[in-house]
């Protein structure tokens, strides 16, 4: 199913622990809405921008292969209203940057980026058709626990 112009629904439920698992990773109907005003509202316009492929790491999770993950008990990736993803050759916190000055959406995280090094981390967005915190943090390792800092750092 095509979400939008360059983005199928099959990119933002394919999970590696979901196959290695064996867990069931579809989406419902609501969660496929969200995962579409997500690809329109941010993964499309930033392919746009870049005119390159946008690599997603981690879409839609199951509240099973949420928790395989270790992921927030909260996570909007389980509701279809975030995603993981980077562009090749662009670095994240430009991408990051750009993000936070050129659309809407509800929470944008710089996550584990280190400075001089283009390629490390990636750029977690999250859009929902009823919130728009406009929240932009950057998530870091320090003393081995994920620390959150407001804005992009």
């Amino acid at each position: 199913m095509k979400l939008s112009n360059n983005f199928y629904l099959s990119e933002l439920t394919k999970s590696e622990i979901a196959s290695r698992l064996d867990l069931d990773n579809t989406p419902s109907q609501a969660v496929t809405t969200n995962l579409q005003f997500l690809a329109e509202k941010i993964l499309q316009p930033v392919r746009d921008h870049y005119k390159v492929p946008v690599i997603i790491n981690s879409g839609y999770r199951s509240p099973a292969v949420n928790e395989a993950t270790k992921g927030s008990k909260t996570s909007q990736h389980m509701t279809g209203e975030a995603a993981d993803f980077e562009i090749p050759g662009v670095d994240n916190k430009d991408l990051a940057k750009w993000i936070k000055g050129n659309l809407v959406f509800d929470q944008l995280i710089l996550e584990f980026y280190k400075e001089g090094d283009s390629s490390s981390g990636w750029v977690h967005c999250s859009y929902s058709p009823v919130k728009k915190r406009h929240s932009v943090l950057t998530a870091s390792i320090i003393n081995g626990k994920t620390v959150y800092t407001e804005g992009i750092i």
